[in-house]
C-alpha cells in the first residue's frame, strides 16, 4: 500500500437487511399486479394484522407481559378519530394521533394497577378491562351505543381518508407497519430494550440492578397501545363504520396476540410472518364455510393456541430456526452475548 494512500471499507450489508429491502419492495409493487379489488383487500387486511402484531409484540414479546385487552386500544383509536371527524370535522390524520395520544394515557392508567399482577393474573385483569370498556361504550348515549356510527362520506381524498379506490388504504396501512416495524427495530436495539429482555427473562435479577420494573412495563405497554390504537384509527376509516362489536369485541384481543405468538413472539418480524398464516386461512376459511361457519374463527385460534403451544412455543419462525439448524452441513448457532448498562 502506497504511502499517504487510506482505504476505505464500507460495512456489508446483512443479508437480513437484504432480505427484508427486499421483501419493502415487492410489498411496494405487489398491489400493481394484483388489480382485483377483493384481493387487494386481502392484502390490506394482512398489513392490518401484521401491523397490530407487532405493536403487541412490544409489550408481549419484548416485555413478556401477555395483554389479552388490546382490543381497548383499538377501539379507542377507531372512536377517537371518528368522534373528532363527525364533531369537529377533524382530518383523520390529526385524530389519529390524538387517538394514539389517548390511548397511550389510558395505558399508563390501567397499567398501573395491572401491573401489580404477575402472569395469567395481569391477562385476566386485561380481559376485564377490555369487556368493562366495550359495556360502556355499548351503553353511551354520546357514542351512539350499540347502533355505531357512521363516517361521513361528503369529502374525499388524502386530507380525509376516504377513496373509491383500495390502492391509497393499502400505502396507507403499509407505511403505517413500516412504522410500527421502525419504532420496536429501535426500541430492540436500545438500552430500554435490554431491559424488555431483562425484565421478561430475570425481573429479580433486573430489579436487584436498578432497573424499575413498573416504570419500563408502563412504557412497553403505552408505546404498544400508541400504535395499536393507529391500527384502529385506519381500521375506522376504512370500513366508514364502527360499533362497539366490531372494535372492542375479545376476539380481536385474541387475533392480535395469537398472531405475534403464531409468527414467532420477541422477534421483530414474527408477527408480519404470522398475519400472513393466520388472515390466509381465517379468509379461506369464511369464504369455504360461509355464513354455516359461524364461530369458525374462533376454533381456528383455539387450534392454532395449541399447536403453537405444544409443537413450537417460539413460533414458526423458530420452527423454521431449528430446521435450518438440523439440515446437513449447517453450522451451530453462535451465542450472542448482551451487556446490559443500568441506568436509573
Amino acid at each position: 500500500m502506497t504511502t499517504g494512500t487510506t482505504l476505505s471499507r464500507k460495512a456489508p450489508i446483512s443479508p437480513k437487511a437484504m432480505g427484508t429491502g427486499a421483501l419493502l419492495a415487492l410489498a411496494a409493487v405487489l398491489p400493481l399486479a394484483i388489480t382485483e379489488p377483493s384481493q387487494q383487500n386481502f392484502l390490506i387486511l394482512i398489513l392490518m394484522g401484521a401491523q397490530m402484531g407487532v405493536a403487541w409484540n412490544i409489550v408481549g414479546g419484548y416485555a413478556g407481559q401477555v395483554s389479552l385487552g388490546h382490543a381497548v386500544f383499538y377501539g379507542i383509536g377507531a372512536y377517537t378519530s371518528t368522534m373528532l371527524l363527525t364533531t369537529l370535522g377533524l382530518t383523520p390524520w390529526i385524530g389519529a394521533l390524538a387517538g394514539g395520544l389517548l390511548a397511550a394515557l389510558f395505558a399508563l392508567v390501567m397499567g398501573w394497577p395491572c401491573f401489580r399482577l404477575k402472569g395469567h393474573y395481569f391477562a385476566m385483569a386485561t380481559i376485564a378491562v377490555a369487556e368493562i370498556m366495550q359495556i360502556l361504550v355499548t351503553n353511551s348515549d354520546f357514542l351512539e351505543g350499540a347502533v355505531g356510527l357512521y363516517l361521513p362520506m361528503d369529502r374525499g381524498g388524502w386530507g380525509w381518508l376516504i377513496f373509491l379506490s383500495k390502492l391509497p388504504y393499502y400505502y396507507i396501512i403499509l407505511g403505517l407497519l413500516v412504522l410500527t416495524i421502525l419504532v420496536s427495530w429501535a426500541i430492540e436495539r436500545s438500552h430500554i430494550g435490554y431491559y424488555f429482555r431483562a425484565i421478561k427473562d430475570e425481573p429479580e435479577a433486573a430489579r436487584a440492578l436498578g432497573v424499575s420494573l413498573t416504570r419500563y412495563k408502563l412504557i412497553a405497554l403505552s408505546v404498544s397501545a400508541f400504535l395499536t390504537a393507529m391500527g384502529g384509527s385506519f381500521y375506522a376509516q376504512k370500513e366508514m363504520f364502527i360499533d362497539p362489536g366490531s372494535v372492542f369485541a375479545g376476539t380481536i384481543s385474541i387475533k392480535i396476540a395469537l398472531i405475534a405468538i403464531l409468527g414467532g413472539v420477541g422477534r421483530l418480524t414474527g408477527p408480519v410472518l404470522g398475519a400472513v398464516i393466520l388472515i390466509t386461512i381465517e379468509e379461506y376459511s369464511r369464504t369455504l364455510f360461509g355464513s354455516t361457519g359461524s364461530g369458525t374463527d374462533m376454533i381456528i385460534y383455539a387450534a392454532m393456541i395449541i399447536l403453537v403451544a405444544v409443537f413450537s412455543p417460539s413460533g414458526v419462525l423458530g420452527l423454521l430456526g431449528d430446521l435450518r439448524r438440523h439440515l446437513p452441513g449447517a453450522k451451530p448457532a453462535a451465542v450472542k452475548t448482551e451487556k446490559m448498562e443500568v441506568r436509573p
